[in-house]
C-alpha cells in the first residue's frame, strides 16, 4: 500500500509537469503563429505604401489662372464719413492635384469669379491688414472654391498679385 501511495504522489506530480510541458509547447506555438503573422503582414506592408506612393506620384498638378478681378471694397467707418472708396485687384491661381480634373474647373471658372466677387465685395481694406488676415482670406476663398467645384478638389490658392489702394 505504501508503494501505491507513492505511486500515487508521483502520478500526480507527473500531471502538472506534462500540464506544463503542454502548457509550454501551446504558449511557443502561439508565439511563433504571432510571430510569423506580424513578419508576413510587416514584409507586405511596404509593397503597399510602395503602390500607394506610386499613385500619389501619378498625378500631376495643375494649375488654373484666373483672371484679374478689380473688385470696389466696403467702406470702413472713418471713410463713410469722409467719402472715400478702395478698389482691390486681386489675380490668384488654382492649384489642382490632378491635372485630368483641370478642364471639368476650369469649365467652372465662372461660377468660382461669382463667389469671389460676392465674399470679396464685402471686404474692407483693415480686414486685408497683416499676414494673418491675408492667410483667412486664402482659406475661405479655399472653402468657398471647393463648394463651388465639388466633387472634384482645389489642393490650394495662390495669391500672384493683392492690390488695396
Amino acid at each position: 500500500m505504501a508503494n501505491e501511495a507513492e505511486a500515487a504522489a508521483e502520478n500526480g506530480a507527473a500531471k502538472p509537469k506534462g500540464k506544463s510541458k503542454l502548457l509550454l509547447i501551446v504558449i511557443a506555438a502561439v508565439v511563433l503563429l504571432g510571430g510569423g503573422a506580424g513578419g508576413y503582414f510587416f514584409l507586405l506592408s511596404p509593397k503597399k505604401d510602395k503602390a500607394d506612393h506610386a499613385e500619389v506620384e501619378k498625378k500631376v498638378t495643375a494649375f488654373l489662372d484666373i483672371k484679374d478681378m478689380v473688385i470696389g471694397m466696403s467702406p470702413d467707418n472713418a471713410q463713410a464719413t469722409i467719402g472715400g472708396a478702395h478698389v482691390m485687384k486681386l489675380h490668384v491661381a488654382l492649384e489642382i492635384a490632378d491635372a485630368k480634373e483641370l478642364s471639368a474647373v476650369q469649365a467652372l471658372q465662372p461660377r468660382i469669379e461669382d463667389i469671389f466677387h460676392v465674399y470679396l465685395r464685402e471686404m474692407r481694406p483693415v480686414d486685408l491688414q497683416g499676414s494673418a488676415a491675408i492667410l483667412r482670406l486664402k482659406d475661405e476663398l479655399m472653402r468657398r472654391v471647393n463648394l463651388a467645384v465639388y466633387p472634384k478638389k482645389v489642393e490650394a490658392i495662390l495669391i500672384k498679385e493683392l492690390l488695396v489702394q
